[in-house]
């Protein structure tokens, strides 16, 4: 594959505020919370900021957006990855964890679409249960929402949960 160096380390790291995790994991949470309140302007995945989500994952107005409000989130911290607008994509084995901690992804498995249908942000654990930031949902938490907000979720709601803070090491 061009560009890629195979016989060298790789990392990658909270490329803002490398200092410390904790920093750059306040950091996403931060950002997620000053979206909370943002709607869609028509109840069809549209709205400027809606749509603003959908561009960094490459989709157009009327997409679903759990998961491209994830990657936005990412990107505003500086961020390469990840980047999809698939939220079954945001679990790669790479990136799988048990050990919950903020601004971890969470997956809820959907059984009629047989997959990972809906993601959002963990913002903080709670004893058996994790608050948490996400897009495209409602109060009720709904995975087709209207909006940005925070939902108090139980563990066992969470199929999958991906950490894209930590350091992955590969190569050789």
């Amino acid at each position: 594959m061009p560009g890629r160096n195979l016989l060298k380390e790789q990392t990658e790291i909270c490329p803002v505020d490398a200092a410390t995790e904790d920093n750059c994991r306040a950091s996403l949470i931060r950002i997620a919370r000053a979206e909370l309140g943002v709607r869609e302007l028509t109840g069809k995945n549209d709205g400027r900021r809606v749509e603003e989500y959908l561009a960094v994952a490459g989709l157009k107005k009327g997409q679903p957006w759990c998961a491209a409000f994830v990657s936005w989130i990412f990107r505003q911290e500086g961020f390469h990855q990840p980047i999809t607008g698939w939220s079954p994509s945001l679990f790669p084995a790479s990136r799988l964890t048990s050990k919950l901690k903020a601004a971890q992804v969470f997956g809820i498995y959907i059984p009629q679409k047989k997959r990972v249908a809906h993601a959002g942000v963990i913002e903080r654990i709670q004893g058996d249960w994790y608050l948490s930031i996400e897009g495209n949902t409602n109060v009720y938490g709904s995975i087709e929402g209207d909006g940005v907000y925070r939902r108090k979720r139980h563990l066992k709601t969470s199929y999958r949960t991906a950490d894209w803070v930590k350091i992955i090491k590969t190569g050789r």
